[in-house]
């Protein structure tokens, strides 16, 4: 019975131990050429290369400052990305970083390890010159143009919809007009309306006057 009982336990090792080793076999080789460029008082962009006839999925990213008070760690799959900007950093700072490539069946190791110091405030405006290849750089260059381009295109529509008032504005003052017009030259005022005139130049009267008797002479 202790013999059964040895023989499974060395067939269930030696199973998971085939397993680990094939895992760890098909784990991606760790990234190469890690480098920091683009340095900013708060930012800064890590770039990598992978060896090629691997599957790579994403990637993962330790970011600690060297005094070790701080660390972070980022990680993102379902990309074919080889870089990432770090945000929020504090100037004058250094910082170490390592990269980690993600496969189908795990982490690869961690490569080596990459120091870098972030710029003062005052600097990181004399770096714009070379951050025109930075992805983020040119990220935030698209926005803004879209931005100017939609100001565009309301300030145009703006500018047509006031034309189309103004214009009808103007319609409906011409037709105001004439409707008025329309109806002086159909109701004359009361002093136009006089009594009709006799042809001689009189007035015309009434051939028959009460207040004067009509007499009738009679001859013998």
């Amino acid at each position: 019975m202790g013999r059964l009982i040895v023989l499974v336990n060395s067939m269930l090792l030696l199973l998971f131990g085939s397993d680990i080793f094939l895992v760890g076999a098909n784990r991606p080789p760790a990234p190469v050429n890690v480098s920091v460029m683009h340095l900013r008082a708060d930012s800064a962009t890590v770039s990598w290369e992978v060896p090629e006839g691997d599957i790579i999925i994403g990637f993962s990213i330790s970011q600690q400052r060297q005094d070790g008070h701080m660390q972070r760690f980022i990680r993102e799959v379902n990309t074919t990305s080889r870089s990432c900007v770090l945000w929020d950093l504090e100037e004058e700072t250094d910082y170490i970083i390592q990269v980690q490539s993600i496969g189908l069946y795990g982490e690869s190791q961690a490569s080596k390890k990459v120091h870098f110091r972030t710029l003062k405030k005052t600097d990181r405006f004399s770096s714009n010159s070379s951050n025109q290849d930075d992805p983020t750089v040119q990220g935030l260059d698209k926005s803004r143009h879209l931005q100017t381009g939609e100001m565009i295109i309301i300030v145009v529509v703006l500018v047509m919809w006031a034309a189309v008032i103004a214009l009808f504005c103007r319609q409906y003052d011409i037709i105001k007009d004439n409707d008025s017009s329309n109806n002086k030259e159909k109701v004359k005022p009361l002093s136009e309306r006089s009594t009709p005139e006799h042809h001689s130049g009189g007035l015309l009267r009434s051939k028959f006057h009460p207040s004067v008797p009509s007499i009738n002479i009679i001859e013998v």
